[in-house]
């Protein structure tokens, strides 16, 4: 990645923590509900709000985050972001929106292989310094695909010198390897 200066193996110190994801895309209950949030209804229920939060309650991730922020959308611009709020708003953390996308890519979905999901966010998003932001982060999307875009940014995130990373999805796209 040339334009980030990752090469090889992203090296521990930036690299996000575990994770998790509230379902499976498309499957019953809350995987339909975020299938008709994303293409219906171009906001997602509340009821997924309470889910990720009650999911949270049950993780506790340590060190717990003391803000949030999301992976933005060139295409979709308030979808996430109006979700990270209603999360943030719930956990009582500050949602600081300090992630930007820098230029449209390709579907992640759409990459064949691992190499050219990586590549092909290269220089993709910026992250915007803020003063709080030493502390540990919920890094919050919608569907996961490919699982680089929260590498990345997490990696981002880190560099500029952010807690610990742990990426909340609403859906997983597929299974992958530890899942």
């Amino acid at each position: 990645m040339p334009n980030y200066g990752f090469s090889g193996n992203i090296k521990n110190n930036f690299q996000a923590e575990e994770g998790r994801a509230l379902s499976l895309w498309g499957d019953a209950g809350w995987g339909e509900l975020v299938k008709q949030g994303k293409y219906q209804d171009n906001h997602f229920d509340d009821a997924l709000v309470q889910g990720i939060f009650d999911m949270i309650q049950r993780w506790l991730p340590k060190p717990f985050p003391t803000w949030i922020t999301c992976v933005p959308s060139l295409n979709r611009p308030e979808l996430v972001p109006s979700f990270a709020q209603k999360l943030a708003d719930k956990l009582g953390l500050p949602f600081m929106p300090i992630v930007q996308k820098v230029h449209q890519t390709e579907l992640q979905k759409k990459m064949s292989n691992s190499y050219q999901q990586a590549h092909n966010l290269d220089g993709a998003f910026a992250v915007d310094s803020w003063q709080g932001m030493s502390g540990s982060v919920f890094l919050v999307d919608d569907i996961v695909d490919s699982r680089w875009t929260f590498t990345v940014i997490a990696a981002l995130l880190r560099r500029a010198n952010s807690g610990v990373v742990f990426p909340v999805a609403l859906a997983l796209n597929s299974f992958g390897q530890g899942d």
